[in-house]
């Protein structure tokens, strides 16, 4: 590949192969168990044809086609895992890295956006990238003050890219729906779609992120890297070291794992409400694992695992936090108050005026999903995500058909994603997390009134 493919019937052509391989690989497994070979391990060796070249077309595309994968990715640990084994390291694949832009193209855009003196700029510039994402790919590089720093250059003609690729995905979404069973691509595809604008406008990602830097600064837990230069399409952010969360899903200790997971949760529901803003990109190849740093106290000893927070390119604004309705509806559910949910939800919208369900059914439906907030502690697994799917999908099931009657207001469906996609993120973790601590500390209507008011009156003293 010598550059991102930026004429719309080149992308097509890859897209569409897409779907047509699919199809070719299944005459192939035909022919191979005609010729004797176990059906078993046929579906095996197709399955695995597929995911690589999944993985090969939407990594060089980049593009909204990548971002697709990435969103995919997320949800791989609701799939059956006779599903999932095979997708499981191509969709990972899409969460860390892409085929990268030629160095030669890498020197231009920077000397066009930076201008022709942009080394002046840097005492050192790695000219292979450390990791490359849907429409930008990032270089170390030392400041010329001698910060180290993550250089990101957006890739020429990304807009243009996301465009086309989401328009022919969202063509092609009945067909790549069974790499997700159960799940509505088109609505996820259109969603991406509406958000790439602001994804492109770099100005808009510095300024998110310099709220969450300033608000983070000297916060024990989560680190969110400072910006340090933003430019037409290309961002200069402070650099941080730490384990990819891809790699602590693979490979990391259990307490490695719990931790992540409880600083995941904590970052979701604390974020909006200290700054307003939900990170709405929550797939492991935005987040890193930091060692711990030695603890403030004369005793010297080291604090705990912090995590590190990257990519504030796409956030939902939320001015007063979470709506309350949430954590009013969750805490109503778990006090078994049937009436006052269904009331609520229909109040909100997620009941329509022209439909009417049975309350306790409604509240049937939503128990198990809200399991993790019923107990002090919960450990998130793939059985268990895959349990709740599966109940949410088999068209035989009473859930099956009481979600199917359930509505989402448009301004909750960005809030829905990025929940469903950390608790996606959580059960790759296989982390114990203690869930409810976060929701009294950080989820507005979650506590009683009376409650909400003494842990103010107590912040206070």
């Amino acid at each position: 590949m010598s550059d991102l493919p930026r004429k719309a019937v080149t992308r097509t052509a890859k897209l569409a192969a897409l779907p047509l391989g699919f199809a070719g690989r299944a005459t192939w497994g035909l022919g191979k168990r005609i010729g004797g070979k176990s059906a078993e391990i046929v579906t095996r060796e197709l399955q695995q044809r597929t995911a690589d070249q999944l993985f090969k077309v939407l990594g060089e595309l980049k593009g909204g086609a990548m971002k697709f994968g990435q969103a995919l990715s997320v949800f791989e640990s609701a799939l059956p895992e006779e599903i999932a084994g095979p997708y499981r390291a191509a969709l990972t694949k899409l969460q860390e890295a892409a085929p990268p832009l030629p160095t030669g193209t890498v020197h231009a855009v920077l000397s066009e956006r930076l201008g022709e003196e942009w080394r002046e700029l840097f005492l050192e510039f790695e000219d292979k990238p450390s990791a490359a994402a849907s429409i930008g790919q990032v270089h170390r590089a030392v400041w010329h003050d001698g910060r180290e720093v993550a250089v990101k250059i957006q890739y020429p003609g990304a807009g243009e890219a996301l465009l086309s690729d989401l328009v022919q995905l969202s063509r092609f979404a009945r067909l790549l729906g069974p790499l997700i069973p159960g799940m509505d691509i088109k609505p996820l595809i259109t969603e991406l779609r509406d958000r790439v604008s602001e994804e492109l406008d770099y100005a808009l990602e510095a300024e998110s992120q310099r709220e969450h830097a300033a608000e983070f600064a000297d916060d024990p837990d989560v680190v969110v890297p400072d910006v340090v230069h933003q430019g037409d399409q290309v961002l200069v952010t402070e650099w941080i070291d730490g384990i990819p969360l891809a790699e602590v899903i693979n490979d990391g200790t259990p307490e490695q794992r719990d931790r992540a997971g409880q600083l995941l949760a904590r970052f979701l529901f604390s974020g909006p409400a200290r700054t307003g803003l939900l990170h709405a990109d929550p797939h492991p190849g935005n987040f890193r694992l930091l060692p711990p740093a030695a603890a403030a106290g004369e005793d010297g000893e080291e604090g705990e695992f912090r995590l590190g927070v990257l990519d504030f390119g796409t956030v939902d604004r939320l001015p007063g936090g979470l709506p309350g309705t949430i954590g009013e509806a969750l805490r109503m559910t778990l006090e078994s108050d049937a009436e006052a949910v269904y009331d609520l939800l229909r109040e909100e919208g997620f009941v329509k005026e022209s439909i009417d369900l049975d309350p306790d059914a409604v509240l049937d439906y939503l128990l198990p999903i809200i399991e993790p907030a019923a107990v002090e502690e919960f450990t998130f697994t793939r059985s268990w995500i895959r349990n709740q799917a599966a109940r949410i999908a088999d068209p035989r099931s009473p859930a099956h058909q009481l979600g199917k009657q359930l509505n989402l207001p448009p301004s909750y469906l960005l809030i829905h994603r990025v929940t469903l996609s950390t608790i996606g993120v959580l059960c790759q973790l296989n982390a114990t997390v203690r869930l409810r601590d976060e929701l009294e500390d950080w989820l507005p209507g979650f506590l009683p009134e009376a409650d909400d008011e003494e842990a103010t009156a107590e912040a206070g003293a």
